[in-house]
């Protein structure tokens, strides 16, 4: 009888058998383990559970105004058109047939919020209730719509806050301080999504102290996160790992419309100070004092007027603050309450809060004299209303001098007064820049055909004679200042006093020849 023994064989009359390894493959590997849970893993959703009921859903009832279009048609002013998809995807006009006027269209836009006091005080975006007639918020898990009361916004932050009225006590948000904020820090975002409530993204803090650029955007400086941000969660928190409102969701920059992973939040603590004056007053004050300052930071201009850091000023806007000093185009302030001043943004932090009233002692550099100038801080909003915007100054006539400024390689031509008179430009110095030649000195520094060359490192260009004398006396390594006037609207040519000239300036290191 043949026996068989488990994964033996028989083969040629011998049992074979298949003995067990005993030897490891890789005998110099440590075995991986896999390890506890740890707290980690369940922080998000321990977070999650705990904020969703202070997150709130904010939809915003817009009325959009019609227009008569040609051929007796109406359309939205919105430039999201409803009327516009309507023949997108049905091929006609709704209103194309309806004789006389018709009623404004209503759109609806969603956003999120989050509560911040129990007594219904709310934080979001002010761009989801910009415009809106009726503001309605949705509370986590709660059927009911509350109808809420737009209390104050701050454009400038994009911030307003709500207040709705409840039956019951309202879970507030805990604040954290986001000046505590590091980049690698763990970041949580609760929102509403396309519409979709109480939406859980986790990311990192990407970056600190984010400029976007743009006027609109002066005194944002975003918390940079990757944590998914999308249309709908604007107004949102941005929360910590602690599960404290770090900042408040506001932007995403994106090619496609929705999350690229870099979306930008509103820190905290400026979002504190403009809350506590809303519900106090109704609105927000900030300190200005009037001058416009060169946002490109260049050490060779400041070298040129003699110093080596501060804020260029580039124009002092009359009957400001600024303008009562004493302060004047050219002067480069050094220090703002007694403290250095780094650069512009950080003269626009500090004296934006900087209560309105307030005499503040200012420090500056004029013809490389320090002088000591007191302020009394105005109102921004007033002196950004009171600004008047004009244009640059474009190219001129023909002058009667045609002279080639090789070392700084640009041409440059007098301009007479009658020429003056007609580009709109005031009586007094300058000359015309003709052309600035292909990889020279002046286009690397961003001079352009059709300025008015004022000055030269601070020294008055009144003709062509001017530029040659102050260019014989400037030698490679040397720090050159311009400053220019420009038009924005290009040729100004015929258009007298329509034509508003602005200050640019420019410097850079001159090369060797």
């Amino acid at each position: 009888m043949v026996g068989l023994v488990a994964g033996g064989l028989l083969a040629n009359g011998l049992r074979v058998v298949k003995a067990a390894a005993t030897t490891e493959v890789a005998p110099d590997a440590t075995p991986l383990q896999i390890p506890d849970p740890v707290q980690l893993s369940t922080a998000f959703s321990k977070l999650a559970k705990q904020l969703e009921p202070s997150v709130v859903q904010v939809t915003s009832t817009i009325e959009q105004k019609t227009v008569r279009r040609r051929g007796g048609r109406q359309g939205s002013e919105s430039p999201q058109d409803p009327q516009d998809l309507f023949r997108r995807f049905f091929g006609q006009d709704p209103f194309g047939d309806m004789p006389g006027p018709q009623p404004n269209l209503r759109s609806e836009a969603t956003g999120s919020g989050f509560i911040v006091d129990k007594n219904g005080y709310i934080l979001t975006n002010n761009h989801v209730v910009d415009g809106a007639t009726r503001v309605q918020v949705k509370l986590h898990n709660d059927p009911a719509e509350y109808t809420a009361k737009v209390i104050g916004t701050d454009p400038e932050l994009d911030l307003a806050v709500l207040k709705i009225s409840a039956s019951k006590t309202l879970p507030p948000v805990r604040i954290g301080n986001s000046d505590g904020v590091e980049v690698g820090d763990w970041a949580v975002a609760i929102g509403s999504p396309f519409g979709l409530e109480a939406t859980v993204t986790a990311g990192i803090v990407s970056a600190l102290g984010r400029d976007i650029g743009g006027p609109e955007h002066q005194l944002q400086k975003f918390l940079q996160t990757d944590a998914a941000i999308n249309p709908g969660n604007s107004g949102g928190p941005l929360l910590n790992i602690r599960g404290e409102v770090i900042g408040i969701n506001t932007m995403i920059a994106t090619r496609s419309g929705a999350s690229d992973g870099v979306g930008f939040a509103l820190p905290m603590n400026m979002a504190v100070n403009a809350y506590n004056q809303i519900i106090k007053t109704g609105k927000v004050s900030r300190g200005a004092i009037g001058i416009l300052f060169q946002h490109d930071e260049n050490p060779a201009l400041l070298k040129a007027y003699g110093a080596t850091q501060g804020v260029f000023v580039k124009e002092v806007t009359p009957g400001t603050p600024a303008s009562r000093a004493g302060v004047h185009e050219g002067d480069i302030i050094t220090a703002f309450n007694g403290k250095p001043v780094k650069n512009g943004d950080d003269l626009v932090e500090r004296v934006s809060e900087t209560p309105v009233g307030t005499k503040v002692p200012v420090a500056v550099l004029r013809d490389g004299k320090e002088l000591d100038l007191n302020i009394e801080v105005g109102d921004r909003a007033s002196i950004i209303a009171g600004k008047t915007r004009g244009g640059q100054p474009g190219a001129g006539p023909e002058g009667e001098e045609s002279h080639q400024a090789a070392k700084f390689g640009m041409q440059v031509q007098n301009v007479r007064p009658a020429d003056r008179e007609q580009m709109g430009l005031k009586a007094g110095g300058g000359v015309l820049v003709s052309g600035v030649d292909e990889g020279s000195f002046a286009e690397d520094i961003g001079l352009q055909q059709g300025d008015v060359l004022a000055s030269i490192n601070r020294q008055p260009v009144n003709s062509i004679d001017d530029v040659k004398r102050i260019a014989g006396t400037l030698k490679p390594g040397d720090a050159v200042a311009f400053k220019v006037l420009r038009s924005a609207g290009g040729d100004q040519r015929g258009q007298g006093d329509q034509a508003a000239w602005q200050p640019v300036f420019l410097a850079g290191t001159l090369p060797a020849s």
